[in-house]
């Protein structure tokens, strides 16, 4: 069997502690991206239970998928979220969704709810582009900017190091800070262009190590661009799946000049779609009125 390097595990979660069956209001939030999918299903304001999986060949298989594992281990039918909302890359096609909301508000409501009201700056580390997002105190976005380059600077541009190099993308991260001294970063700003720069470097001698080093730095490099462009506000906070990945963060952070990131909890991937949940319970309650 051959293996694919640029998978990571794919998982679901459940909060035992909480009773949906009396909760007011039961909804849920599904965001799927070019790269991986998230569904949240909030009773009342509290997650009950999410699932992160990876994006299908289309939107709405992908978020059945999605919205299907995160339900699988309890006794939640379908029918029994009363409001969905969509968001993400594929958010227009998600057939179960009442209503679409994009991705940049949604990032921001669900970092706002999991981080808190001070946070005011927002970098989305996606599978397709990068954004950096201000908000309120509500997690109302307030302004926005998105990258301009290719995937080489985001998750679908780290899967495709993982397989050219044939190391395990849950591994990227700390194997890129394992080197003795940091090389200098890529130049291309391209995914193909990047992945033939590194054959190169490669071939001239250097470690996988390095190379990954050399890649995470560059992938730093350009999300710090962006910051500079649009500012940073404090509180600052990562959402997405590169936020994961510590050979990307620490270079981000070092660059910054010593800036912290809040941590998300439970889950910095599941911003999107716990934000969509969020805009679901709002939506249900002004039905109701």
């Amino acid at each position: 069997m051959t293996t694919e390097y640029f998978r990571w595990t794919e998982y679901t979660w459940k909060d035992p502690e909480i009773d949906w069956h009396k909760a007011d209001t039961l909804v849920a939030g599904i965001d799927v991206g070019s790269v991986s999918s998230q569904a949240v299903v909030l009773a009342d304001d509290r997650i009950y239970c999410y699932c992160n999986t990876r994006t299908g060949s289309n939107s709405p298989d992908s978020a059945q998928n999605a919205l299907g594992q995160a339900i699988a281990e309890t006794d939640i039918k379908q029918d029994d979220i009363e409001f969905i909302v969509g968001t993400g890359y594929g958010r227009v096609n998600i057939p179960m969704a009442k209503k679409a909301i994009t991705e940049i508000a949604c990032h921001a409501r669900g970092a706002n709810y999991m981080g808190g009201p001070s946070i005011k700056t927002i970098l989305d580390m996606g599978g397709q582009d990068l954004k950096g997002i201000h908000c309120d105190e509500r997690g109302k976005v307030t302004q926005f900017l998105m990258n301009d380059k290719c995937a080489a600077g985001t998750g679908r541009g780290m899967e495709v190091m993982a397989e050219l190099l044939q190391i395990p993308i849950v591994d990227v991260g700390d194997l890129s800070l394992d080197v003795p001294e940091e090389p200098e970063p890529v130049s291309s700003t391209c995914v193909i262009f990047a992945k033939s720069e590194a054959i190169g470097l490669l071939r001239s001698g250097w470690t996988k190590n390095m190379v990954l080093a050399a890649y995470c730095s560059a992938m730093a490099h350009r999300v710090v661009g962006l910051l500079e462009r649009i500012g940073i506000e404090k509180d600052f906070t990562i959402t997405g799946g590169i936020s994961k990945n510590i050979g990307v963060v620490s270079r981000l952070l070092k660059e910054l000049g010593g800036i912290e990131s809040i941590p998300l909890k439970p889950d910095p991937q599941i911003a999107g779609a716990l934000g969509a949940s969020l805009f679901a319970r709002d939506l249900l309650l002004k039905s109701r009125k």
